[in-house]
């Protein structure tokens, strides 16, 4: 398991070695897709990546004209957030810095 922190209250933020970004970084407060993918997601994904994966779903619903409540998009969506953040090509290039937010 990949946390640093427990999620007491008072401890701060919990943290993640998060598999996306390669770094430490405060994590979700909860699971955020059912099941066992969205439990990986909370133990392995900080809360930056996770705003990245929602600008991609963004994209991925448009364009393939997805309706996000439909049994055949969360499949599909599930299949590119799989891949997206534990996916062989998932792992930022070595020296990659993000965009400042917004």
């Amino acid at each position: 398991m990949s946390e640093r922190q427990p999620n007491t209250p008072g401890s701060g933020p919990r943290t993640v070695n998060c598999v996306k970004l390669q770094q430490e970084l405060p994590g979700l407060d909860a699971p955020p897709w059912p099941g066992p993918l969205g439990q990986r997601i909370y133990e392995q994904v900080s809360a930056q990546a996770w705003k990245q994966w929602e600008e991609r779903q963004k994209m991925i619903l448009n364009e393939y004209r997805l309706l996000p409540w439909q049994k055949e998009a969360q499949t599909l969506i599930a299949k590119h957030m799989e891949e997206f953040f534990f996916g062989e090509s998932a792992a930022l290039p070595p020296g990659y810095v993000p965009d400042p937010p917004k």
